[in-house]
């Protein structure tokens, strides 16, 4: 496996075309999508013709084939095919009319010695931009929990806490307390805080980490917030009884009713994890890509005039410190609400008898 760790600075533009000595304009669309999506390679920074970027490993299954382990630098950024594999890119997608419901730009596929797709199935494990910046989050999360515990154990319960953990414990207070406690009803709440708080955490650090320039758009990617999604509806499932079901397909309403909520209520159990996926995914994602959208009109004014585009350079500088400042405040509340929900929907579920009675 061929992992470059420094930085590549000869490779080609991922945005650009193959048209040689082509001079292409700014296109704020292919811009704004490059940075929001999930790549193979993490582009790093780019100024003028130059290009910084750290290959990550391609993992490839095929079940003819075997496993295969090579760098994304292979690909030349999708221009080359490398060991019977291409990287999707839309030049190569529009040369060989690939049907875009059948492929997907930035996807690996097979090809034969001709550079023909053979639509071998094969199966992409590869460690892409996203699954990395998660990895890292998750290496953060846990070091800082472990620091935290350290000094906990080491100062007890009767100093007053310092450094990072008098940053974080109240957090976690504020959160078992107001949060799991009083959704979660009983002594079973307990067991239900520490998934509760790694939610909270994992979802708040990879937010942060989205702001930062060149990190991945984690929680602006649907596949990762439905993965978050799946995790609290597999909670929330394991947590129901027999008052819970009772109460979606007998609800204590006129039998005429029952006909028309049972159905209602049965399909709002599956609707509760899609809104926790969509929320999250559509929040940050949106306030990314206005974030870029301001950016890219100093460009687009400069590839107009020189002198207006520098004149815009002010008014986009202001423009973005109130877009990251409110963006910063967005990471701390899509975190806390998707925590706050994934409690509220396990305390629906725990549904208990007397609840079930009240109602009737």
């Amino acid at each position: 496996m061929a992992v470059s760790g420094a930085f590549a600075s000869d490779n080609a533009d991922p945005h650009a075309t193959e048209g040689a000595g082509e001079k292409k304009g700014f296109n704020a669309k292919e811009v704004i999508l490059g940075h929001v999506k999930d790549a193979h390679d993490w582009h790093v920074l780019s100024i003028g013709d130059s290009h910084w970027t750290v290959p990550l490993p391609v993992i490839i299954y095929n079940p003819e084939r075997g496993l295969s382990v090579f760098s994304s630098s292979k690909f030349h950024h999708g221009h080359d095919a490398y060991d019977g594999y291409r990287l999707l890119d839309a030049h190569y997608m529009e040369h060989h009319h690939l049907d875009k419901k059948q492929y997907t730009e930035g996807s690996i596929i097979a090809v034969d010695a001709n550079d023909q797709p053979t639509g071998a199935k094969i199966y992409d494990l590869s460690m892409t931009k996203n699954i990395t910046f998660m990895i890292i989050a998750a290496i953060l999360l846990v070091v800082i929990m472990l620091n935290v515990a350290k000094a906990y154990r080491i100062r007890g319960h009767r100093q007053a806490p310092k450094g990072l953990q008098s940053l974080i414990e109240p957090v976690i207070i504020f959160m078992r307390d107001e949060v799991v406690k009083p959704n979660i009803p009983g002594k079973k709440g307990d067991k239900y805080v520490p998934l509760i708080l790694t939610i909270f955490f994992f979802i708040l650090i990879n937010n942060l980490m989205g702001l930062l320039p060149g990190s991945a758009n984690v929680t602006g990617n649907i596949a990762v917030t439905a993965a978050l999604a799946l995790i609290s509806f597999v909670v929330m499932m394991a947590s129901t009884n027999r008052h819970f079901w009772g109460h979606i397909f007998n609800p204590p309403v006129p039998l005429g009713v029952k006909f028309i909520l049972a159905p209602v209520e049965l399909i709002g159990v599956f609707t509760k994890p899609v809104s926790l996926m969509i929320r999250l995914f559509a929040n940050i994602l949106a306030g990314h890509i206005i974030i870029l959208s301001i950016i890219s009109l100093v460009f687009i004014f400069g590839s107009l005039n020189k002198v207006a585009g520098y004149g815009f350079l002010p008014i986009t500088i202001l423009f973005n410190i109130v877009m990251m400042m409110l963006e910063l405040l967005v990471a701390f509340i899509q975190a806390f609400i998707f925590a706050n929900l994934t409690a509220v929907f396990i305390g629906q579920a725990m549904e208990h008898e007397g609840h079930h009675d009240a109602h009737h």
